[in-house]
């Protein structure tokens, strides 16, 4: 949970990301429960969009950046010691419209990411370059 912890940090201070949901930040909701009732840390799963760049849409941006990363494993189950990363919109979501994508409440540019137990700074390099390859600016 340690790496979870640094993993959503690093996110919300990137301009490259839009937004990063996990209960483990002090900007979340929900962040004063979280902590009551996990005391240890709210887990290593959570999720964050990843800016839309250039021509590309949130849903491409996205895709682009979960076909970069090159640590983190492409995969939908979480739970592993590895990390793992989704894009539900150009997976398992891959059939739905933009706009049953919001219905279902996914948006376009959702990463979801269950960070795993690899040294922090090789997945903050991984995260990193993915960005850039992604949106075409680096950090």
């Amino acid at each position: 949970m340690v790496n979870a912890k640094a993993v959503s940090e690093w996110l919300e201070s990137d301009s490259r990301i839009a937004w990063v949901k996990y209960s483990g930040l002090a900007s979340h909701p929900h962040y004063a429960r979280a902590k009551k009732y996990m005391p240890e840390g709210p887990g290593s799963v959570f999720s964050f969009g990843v800016k839309a760049s250039g021509d590309l849409s949130g849903r491409q941006t996205g895709e682009k950046f979960i076909n970069s990363v090159q640590l983190a494993s492409h995969l939908a189950n979480i739970g592993d010691v590895r990390t793992l990363v989704i894009h539900p919109a150009s997976t398992t979501h891959r059939q739905l419209t933009d706009d049953q994508l919001i219905e279902a409440g996914v948006p376009q540019d959702l990463v979801r990411i269950s960070v795993g137990l690899e040294d922090i700074e090789d997945i903050l390099w991984d995260l990193d370059q993915a960005l850039t390859t992604a949106t075409g600016k680096a950090r």
